[in-house]
């Protein structure tokens, strides 16, 4: 008993320093607590984001409009190509501030922040150009009816238009994440989420003063969550109440380094942009049988991201721990960090996986009561599911190779995996053989499996271990 007592005594002390945060040499630190240090706060920041979406077709789903929920996963669909831009440079800026502090250089590190952020205004800039003149020709690209342009347009117009606040706290929990100070970019998700829940009931239905929305009030209020979170990482990247601080004169433009980071991220960017890209491709094929398909689709999907995000949480930890051991010249120690998070990230999937197969409607059935909406969203999540143990693997692996700087080798993967196994296996299995939506899942279950292993051969060959960045 007292050794359980210790124990338990031992696991409350590592989980309150993960969640408070400070300081540790995650280059000399035992890899196993090294691992739960970052990994904890790094799974709660992503759990965290995965609420957004969550939160927002949970309550839109409230509305009883299949077409307001289809808009929401239309929109979504569009947001991830922006989420894999965003990602892809705050992969880059993991990366490389890590590596620097690995070497213990923290001005450098500094200044490789500060050019992230410079990308990121630039591109969101962009973004909200095109998101608000072309929020119309971009629904009906993805094949929406015009019914559903005209009522809820507002809703991808909004999203689109407001994405600094998207890129900015990606690019920004991408530096914390490089310099070891996951607690920040925790929080940072947990004030956006909390005033993202408050606002959503109140913009979607109104109340008092305020109007009712409908679908567009989602948009605002996740807008206005995400914003406030930006806030705060700001004013921490600031202050340097972490590792690093990114002052004014790190927010001038150094070519040199911009264009370092530019390569890193474009790795990165192109394996989340091919991800991406076939997954709109996927909803385009599953929008050929009609709005209920489609809204089971996307609140499957929807709880399949809440899932996932946690355990890339896991394996954003590995990135970390991969670039700081590398710039500490710790390749072996680097390699014996990703097989643990690897094989703790396989036990947390397969625990979700009998969850889903055991739970599926219940867990669907809170966002909607459509009989063939429900069906569908059943069938996606449980086939789906199928390929959890090794994709949990196979997100390891490729948040390593990205966190070693070498984000060629995962985006090579993604290409053959998506582009020319998935998507013609998903068209082939759906339309040619008639299986329906059902065709889709099974294609994105099978991909998945695949890649992971493809990812695991190659990561053993260490090739990784001598990128340069």
């Amino acid at each position: 008993m007292s050794s359980l007592n210790h124990k338990i005594k031992t696991f409350a002390r590592l989980f309150r320093q993960a969640i408070v945060g400070g300081e540790h040499d995650y280059t000399q630190t035992p890899i196993d607590r090294a691992i739960f240090l970052l990994a904890v706060p790094m799974i709660l920041e992503m759990s965290m984001e995965a609420l957004f979406a969550v939160v927002d077709v949970f309550f839109v789903s409230l509305l009883h409009d299949n077409e307001a929920v289809a808009t929401v996963g239309l929109t979504e669909s569009m947001l991830t190509v922006l989420y894999s831009l965003a990602m892809g440079i705050g992969m880059g800026a993991t990366a490389m501030v890590a590596r620097r502090v690995g070497e213990k250089d923290l001005q450098a590190a500094e200044v490789a922040a500060g050019q992230a952020v410079i990308v990121g205004v630039c591109l969101s800039l962009v973004i909200a150009f095109v998101g608000f003149f072309f929020a119309e020709d971009l629904l009906r690209f993805m094949g929406a009816s015009e019914r559903l342009i005209e009522n809820n347009s507002g809703y991808t117009r909004g999203m689109l238009s407001g994405n600094i606040t998207i890129v900015m706290l990606f690019v920004i929990n991408g530096i914390f994440r490089g310099a070891g100070d996951a607690t920040i970019a925790m929080r940072s998700l947990w004030i956006a989420n909390a005033v993202n829940i408050a606002l959503d009931p109140l913009f979607i239905f109104g109340w008092g003063p305020i109007p009712s929305f409908g679908v567009e009030g989602a948009a605002i209020a996740t807008n206005t969550g995400r914003g406030i979170g930006v806030l705060y990482q700001l004013y921490h990247l600031q202050k340097g109440h972490g590792r690093i601080a990114v002052r004014i004169t790190d927010l001038k433009a150094k070519l040199d380094i911009i264009r370092k980071l530019i390569v890193v991220s474009a790795g990165g960017t192109g394996q989340f942009l091919i991800g991406s890209a076939s997954w709109i491709f996927l909803m385009r094929i599953i929008s050929d049988f009609g709005s209920a398909a489609l809204a089971g689709y996307t609140i499957a999907i929807r709880v399949i991201i809440f899932a996932l995000l946690p355990a890339w949480g896991m394996a954003n930890a590995s990135a970390t721990l991969v670039g700081q051991n590398l710039g500490a010249g710790s390749a072996d120690r680097a390699e014996q960090s990703v097989w643990r998070a690897a094989f703790f990230n396989m036990v947390f999937m397969a625990v979700i996986t009998v969850v889903f197969f055991s739970l599926a409607g219940p867990i669907l059935g809170l966002f909607t009561t459509d009989v063939e909406a429900l069906n569908n969203g059943i069938q996606c999540l449980k086939i789906v599911s199928l390929g959890y143990v090794l994709y949990s693997y196979g997100m390891v692996i490729t948040q390593s190779f990205n966190g070693a700087g070498d984000t060629r080798t995962p985006t090579v993967i993604s290409f053959i995996g998506f582009w020319m196994f998935q998507i013609p296996l998903a068209y082939t299995l759906a339309k040619v053989f008639e299986t329906g939506p059902m065709g889709v899942y099974i294609a994105v279950s099978l991909a998945e499996s695949l890649m992971a292993v493809a990812g695991i051969l190659i990561f053993r060959q260490g090739k990784w271990k001598a990128v340069k960045i």
